[in-house]
């Protein structure tokens, strides 16, 4: 696409990959001589069969394009989708909740059941659920529909996501689709070098070796 976007913290950098796209992540020149610890969450959001093969783009939100706001203690910014009456900027192609939630001590909020999925990462320690600790680095996936009220015994950050189902999906490497048919076309494309390069990027990554069928396998 000839996009070339850093991303810094509190930004949103979203790339919908569509009916293909090729992209490289790199640490900044500038950035590669000092000693950093680096956090991030990438998530891969399925798009509905009507969109999967949409055309590819990208395109950079920096925090202060993001509804943010405090709630008795408790910091949100909506990276993507609805909730609490706000809408993020960042395109999306269905329903679907994407929140970065920060409490400190003794602070908690709810959290409506308004989709039929809907999912607590604990990004630190902390973290409370109707009354059960969750354990950090977890992924609490929680039932439909319902209201649940998250509190934190001290400091604490999560991540909420959710939204409707597209259907089931398949995933080989980083390939995604609905269909097995359009993963070993992507595969064949990848392997023959029908992807359009990274301007000014010479690695290129080759297909993963597939294990043999469990015929081939030795007894």
């Amino acid at each position: 696409m000839g996009s070339v976007q850093e991303i810094r913290p509190g930004a949103v950098n979203w790339m919908t990959a569509g009916r293909g796209i090729v992209h490289s992540e790199r640490t900044p020149d500038d950035d590669r001589s000092k000693e950093a610890i680096l956090h991030g969450i990438q998530t891969w959001i399925a798009l509905p069969d009507e969109y999967e093969e949409t055309d590819p783009w990208f395109r950079h939100h920096p925090a202060s394009e993001l509804p943010a706001w405090e709630d008795a203690g408790v910091s949100f910014t909506l990276i993507a989708g609805e909730a609490y009456g706000r809408t993020s900027p960042v395109q999306i192609f269905s329903p679907m909740i994407y929140l970065d939630v920060q409490l400190t001590a003794g602070r908690e909020f709810t959290l409506p059941g308004h989709y039929s999925e809907q999912a607590v990462y604990s990004v630190t320690e902390g973290l409370v659920i109707d009354g059960v600790p969750l354990q950090q680095h977890r992924l609490a996936v929680l039932t439909s529909g319902t209201e649940v009220n998250i509190s934190a015994s001290g400091k604490a950050r999560c991540i909420v996501i959710g939204g409707e189902p597209v259907g089931e999906r398949h995933k080989w490497w980083n390939f995604v689709s609905s269909r097995h048919s359009r993963i070993e076309q992507a595969k064949l494309d990848w392997r023959e070098g029908r992807f359009a390069q990274v301007p000014q990027e010479t690695e290129f990554i080759p297909l993963p070796e597939e294990p043999p069928s469990q015929a081939e396998q030795p007894l």
